[in-house]
């Protein structure tokens, strides 16, 4: 804190602080198991060959693909592209959010703002994929480089399909 004016005035300067879960995220979720999902598979499989530290962390990325409704090979791809799933990532960090700046209480909590951003923010909602990333970075090779990382997890997103409607075939009615 700084003292500005005798009067007693003072100015608080706050940088970067972590980023934590927005207001719009703390809606209620159901308590997912993807222990026997295919996409947990695919995606540990994909992680692993490339010794990510990110592989921890697949089932927070089928949550939040499955929260927010997207493409449940867009943030392990993002995180792959941005930070190597992990290996350069920074305060958690495995997007480059924010030019790189943006920080985060965990892992989790950084893909989950990110995917809630990807499918809230007015710069994202209802995009088609290459729209999408050429707003996420308008470098013109970025997007087939996220793509092309997205097929190399699994060439379709038919396995999402498949699981997801096996996943609601077993919640609680």
């Amino acid at each position: 804190m700084r003292k500005l004016f005798a009067g007693g005035l003072f100015v608080m300067g706050v940088a970067s602080l972590p980023m934590g879960i927005s207001p719009g995220q703390t809606h209620t979720t159901h308590v997912h198991d993807y222990s026997s999902d295919p996409r947990q598979v695919a995606l540990q499989s994909f992680f692993h060959r490339w010794e990510c530290p990110a592989e921890q962390f697949t089932s927070s990325f089928l949550e939040a693909a499955d929260d927010y409704r997207l493409d449940w090979r867009l943030l392990p791809s993002l995180s792959f592209v941005e930070s190597t799933g992990g290996k350069g990532a920074r305060n958690y960090n495995l997007f480059g959010w924010e030019n790189g700046k943006a920080q985060f209480t965990s892992y989790a909590a950084g893909i989950h703002e990110v995917g809630y951003r990807l499918s809230h923010s007015g710069l994202y909602r209802s995009k088609s994929l290459d729209a999408l990333l050429m707003t996420y970075n308008p470098d013109p090779d970025y997007g087939q480089l996220v793509k092309t990382v997205m097929r190399r997890i699994h060439p379709t997103v038919r396995v999402a399909a498949l699981s997801v409607q096996n996943s609601r075939n077993l919640m609680p009615k």
